[in-house]
């Protein structure tokens, strides 16, 4: 008599095991995971049954649906941004998270389009909807006036998007730099004149001729004369204008983790110089002192083409 084989179907999973194991693979991959990665995981499991699971968990905001270039990714939603975004469909969703992924430097609607694949018009509806509900904003930015990055509307923009302290409203703050510039050389100058007058010996003397940019910052906020708060970094950037004109110039020293003014257990100093030649025109030329420079470039809000500096510099 013929052996019968007979196919044993495996018993149903109970749905919310599915649910608890899809939730425990994304906290195991916190960027994602990809249907393949479940089915991997749970190749007992039907692709129907998967599928009812993950729709399960996307309705009731646990996960969030995502757009990569290797197809769909369910990540799990934080539970602050679960109660903002409920009622909220999954395009709404997908658009939301793909401006959370971009933080605060932002992220153009045309890239918003083109992650999300959906069309222009239906992304504008959204963007509208997402910005009344105050769960995202418009800035503008410096590098291109006539357009605009979204981002969460808590966030600071980034640097790269106001121009930082050296813009107000879009407007490059020419005459506060060059403020910022005489000040921050007359503070080293007077630190240079008094080593001189201590009347030691030369190498005393020029050691405490050096001041930490975490001085001089204290020197500028001190003044009272920056209407914004300036970081260290803002007044660094203008202690480079100051090297690159010859008139200061930078060492680098060890200093003790936690010392003011130390980064990684380095220290910037810096004093006033004389040079001993004059510069050369081109070494003068306005583009080695612009603290802008990284952000100019033809057709943005900052250009060759348009900058006043450079025509006067070409006309001298």
């Amino acid at each position: 008599m013929a052996e019968v084989k007979v196919k044993v179907q495996p018993p149903d999973a109970d749905p919310v095991e599915i649910e608890n194991r899809i939730i425990e693979l994304c906290h195991q991959f916190p960027h994602g995971i990809t249907d393949q990665v479940i089915q991997n995981e749970m190749p007992h499991i039907e692709a129907q049954q998967r599928a009812v699971a993950i729709n399960r968990l996307l309705s009731m905001g646990q996960l969030d649906l995502l757009r990569s270039n290797t197809g769909l990714l369910y990540r799990i939603k934080d539970s602050q941004n679960a109660g903002k975004m409920k009622g909220s469909d999954n395009q709404e969703k997908l658009v939301y998270q793909i401006i959370e992924d971009a933080g605060n430097k932002g992220i153009w609607s045309r890239d918003i389009r083109y992650k999300s694949n959906l069309p222009l018009t239906e992304i504008n509806k959204i963007l509208k909807n997402l910005e009344s509900k105050k769960l995202i904003k418009a800035v503008k930015s410096v590098a291109a006036s006539k357009k605009k990055v979204y981002m969460l509307y808590n966030l600071q923009p980034d640097r790269s998007v106001t121009g930082g302290a050296w813009y107000s409203d879009q407007d490059f703050e020419s005459e506060f730099v060059e403020v910022l510039n005489q000040q921050c050389f007359k503070f080293l100058q007077s630190k240079a004149e008094a080593a001189r007058e201590s009347k030691q010996n030369p190498m005393i003397q020029r050691n405490s001729s050096f001041a930490s940019s975490h001085e001089v910052w204290k020197y500028i906020c001190e003044l009272g004369i920056s209407k914004v708060e300036l970081s260290m970094e803002d007044i660094e950037t203008i202690l480079n204008t100051l090297i690159y004109d010859g008139k200061v110039e930078m060492t680098i020293i060890a200093a003790k983790e936690g010392t003011v003014g130390s980064v990684d257990g380095h220290m910037k100093l810096y004093r006033a110089v004389n040079p001993i030649i004059p510069p050369t025109g081109l070494v003068r030329a306005p583009c080695g002192l612009c603290p802008v420079f990284d952000d100019c470039h033809e057709g943005g809000e900052i250009s060759p083409s348009n900058c006043i500096y450079m025509t006067e510099w070409l006309e001298f």
